[in-house]
C-alpha cells in the first residue's frame, strides 16, 4: 500500500514518517462551564482532510494512527491521584465503527478505563455545519448508564461550540458524576 500523504510504499495509510511529521500533537485548551478544561490535539486545518474519512471504508484507519499519536500518548503521560473513566460521546457504530470509541479506547492506561455505550444522544440531529441557536433548541438529551468511577473524561473528535461537551458533562453531573478535563482531536473554533 502507499502513504495516502506522500505515496511512498508504507504498512500502514499514512506512513511513520508523514506521522511524525504531520501528525505531531500541539494542545489547544479551552474551558466549557467555566472550569471544565478542554484538550484539542491539532489545529482543525492540519487535520481537516483526514477527519473527512470518518464516514469512509479508511476512516476507522485513519482514527485510529490519530488516536494512537495524540490520546495513547495523552494516556501513558498523564497521572491523575484516582482512576478515572473515560466516555466518549454517543459512541453509536456508524459507518461500521464508531470514532469516538475508537479515540476512546486509545485512553486506556494505568489511570483510564474507557467505558463504551454509558452516553447516548436520545435525539438523532446532526450537528454538523449548525448554528449555535439550531444547536441549543435541538439538544441531544443524553441518557447515561451507570459505572464505577466518580470522575470522567469525556471524549470527542471536534468541539465547535462546546455545546455537546457542556450537555453531556450536565448530564453526568445530573447522575453523581463529575467531569474532570474534555478531550478532542481538534477545535474548530480556531479554523
Amino acid at each position: 500500500m502507499r502513504c495516502m500523504v506522500c505515496e511512498k510504499f508504507s504498512l500502514t495509510h499514512i506512513c511513520s514518517i508523514c506521522q511524525k511529521n504531520l501528525l505531531s500533537p500541539t494542545l489547544h485548551k479551552r474551558k466549557i462551564l467555566g472550569s471544565i478544561p478542554v484538550y484539542s490535539f491539532y489545529p482543525y486545518d492540519a487535520i481537516e482532510a483526514l477527519l473527512l474519512t470518518k464516514h469512509t471504508d479508511v476512516g476507522f484507519y485513519i482514527y485510529t494512527l490519530l488516536a494512537k499519536n495524540s490520546f495513547s500518548k495523552f494516556a501513558n503521560e498523564w497521572s491523575y491521584e484516582n482512576r478515572v473513566a473515560s466516555i466518549g460521546i454517543d459512541d453509536n457504530s456508524k459507518s461500521g465503527y464508531s470514532h469516538t470509541a475508537v479515540l476512546n479506547n486509545a485512553l486506556k492506561s494505568a489511570n483510564i478505563t474507557p467505558y463504551f455505550g454509558k452516553l447516548r444522544a436520545q435525539n438523532p440531529y446532526k450537528y454538523a455545519g449548525k448554528s449555535v441557536e439550531e444547536r441549543l433548541i435541538n439538544p441531544r438529551n443524553f441518557n447515561t448508564l451507570p459505572f464505577k468511577e466518580d470522575e470522567v473524561i469525556l471524549v470527542d473528535d471536534i468541539v465547535t461550540t462546546g455545546s455537546t461537551l457542556t450537555e453531556a458533562a450536565e448530564a453526568l453531573g445530573a447522575n453523581g458524576k463529575k467531569v474532570i478535563l474534555c478531550l478532542t482531536l481538534t477545535d474548530a473554533e480556531n479554523k
